[in-house]
């Protein structure tokens, strides 16, 4: 039997030491496997790496807003988080030619539930998106997040939304083994504008 699977990537600064090239090999490794993705991508970011967002939208991936600065939606002002994500939202339209609207993950999912930011963000067009499955993909082997995503996956079941990180080295390694193995089990992977269900954030 069939069963959709949406692949997040949060596209943003790494928060510990890695290697360069992750972002380019995962984007490789999806065209390879002719599989669309979603991409939350950081404003600062994609100043950073043009060239590598650019690739996004040139894949067929959907292109979300993840903020520009990476922090905690509760620790801004009303005024400083409009301006991060406008901002944001500037930096990748102006980068990729694709607006980022109306998608949007709150980075480590924080505010995700809070009144007041969630209908700031709606106010701008957006509206928070989460996930089902969360590897940890950050602190974990390869082998670890290959074997998580597949778990919990195939545990959850159609429409699952898998969230992973641009940056860590385990998550370029894991990929091909991740889209071989669900696709092995029947999946057929999706953007997240696919879906009729979808999450929100939890903390994380």
């Amino acid at each position: 039997m069939t069963f959709r699977v949406a692949l997040t990537f949060d596209a943003e600064h790494p928060d510990r030491p890695t290697r360069d090239g992750v972002a380019e090999s995962i984007l490789a490794a999806l065209e390879r496997t002719d599989v669309r993705a979603t991409f939350f991508i950081q404003g600062r970011w994609a100043e950073a790496y043009p060239e590598t967002a650019r690739l996004i939208p040139g894949g067929g991936h959907l292109v979300g807003n993840h903020s520009n600065f990476h922090a905690r939606m509760p620790l801004f002002s009303e005024a400083g988080l409009a301006s991060d994500v406008r901002e944001s939202e500037t930096t990748i339209r102006d980068v990729t030619t694709v607006d980022p609207r109306p998608w949007f993950r709150c980075p480590f999912g924080a505010g995700h539930d809070d009144p007041a930011i969630v209908g700031a963000l709606a106010g701008m067009g957006y509206r928070t998106i989460g996930w089902d499955v969360v590897p940890g993909d950050w602190e974990r082997s390869s082998d670890e997040v290959e074997a998580s995503v597949v778990r919990e996956t195939l545990a959850f079941g159609d429409g699952a939304v898998i969230l992973l990180h641009s940056w860590p080295a385990s998550t370029g390694l894991a990929l091909p083994a991740i889209v071989d193995r669900l696709a092995d089990a029947g999946a057929a992977f999706v953007r997240i504008d696919e879906l009729e269900r979808l999450p929100i954030a939890t903390p994380g």
